[in-house]
């Protein structure tokens, strides 16, 4: 998705209300901000629920995301902040909330940790999301879902060597690029 794609579709939203073109920002940004979510949360229908309060925020604001200089990043301060603040409800409403935070939330780390891992964290998304769709997608299966080689194959169609080669290329690609973002690389 060029940034040129996320000016028209929030300029059509902003201005027309469509409601066509949200839906496609939607499809288009959905399993990113629920990555984000779910990092965050470590629970499938707390990230679900934060994405979808986050979108209509979005859709209450929609007069106002054309002046957005970064929707992209923009997008990601919502969801990480209402993630948090998610993971703080929950916490409050639980008789024992250590069952109910993500492992990082119980870690003693220091907050310099934090910002750190979280700005990685934002990198790893962005590259992620540059990826070419079929790479993204045997990625994230293999390494965020857990399912094997065999598995992604039979569901994709394509063959396990198909499926170890495109992991790869998203592996090399990746580190390329967290290198480039880190000014380590090239």
């Amino acid at each position: 998705m060029t940034e040129q794609e996320v000016r028209r579709y929030l300029r059509k939203i902003s201005e027309q209300n469509s409601q066509t073109a949200f839906r496609e920002f939607y499809d288009m940004t959905y399993d990113r901000l629920f990555r984000i979510a779910y990092y965050y949360t470590r629970h499938e229908e707390w990230a679900q629920e934060i994405v979808l309060d986050v979108f209509l925020k979005l859709w209450e604001r929609r007069k106002q995301l054309l002046d957005i200089a970064s929707i992209e990043d923009y997008c990601f301060i919502l969801v990480k902040n209402a993630s948090l603040n998610y993971i703080e409800k929950e916490e409050r409403h639980s008789a024992s909330s250590s069952d109910l935070l993500p492992e990082i939330a119980r870690q003693d780390i220091s907050p310099e940790e934090v910002l750190i891992s979280e700005e990685l964290f934002a990198r790893y998304v962005k590259a992620l999301d540059r990826l070419p769709e079929r790479c993204r997608e045997v990625f994230i299966r293999i390494r965020e879902e857990k399912q094997t080689y065999a598995q992604v194959a039979e569901e994709l169609g394509i063959s396990i060597k198909t499926v170890d080669a495109q992991l790869q290329k998203a592996i090399t690609r990746l580190k390329e690029m967290l290198l480039q973002a880190s000014g380590k690389g090239k």
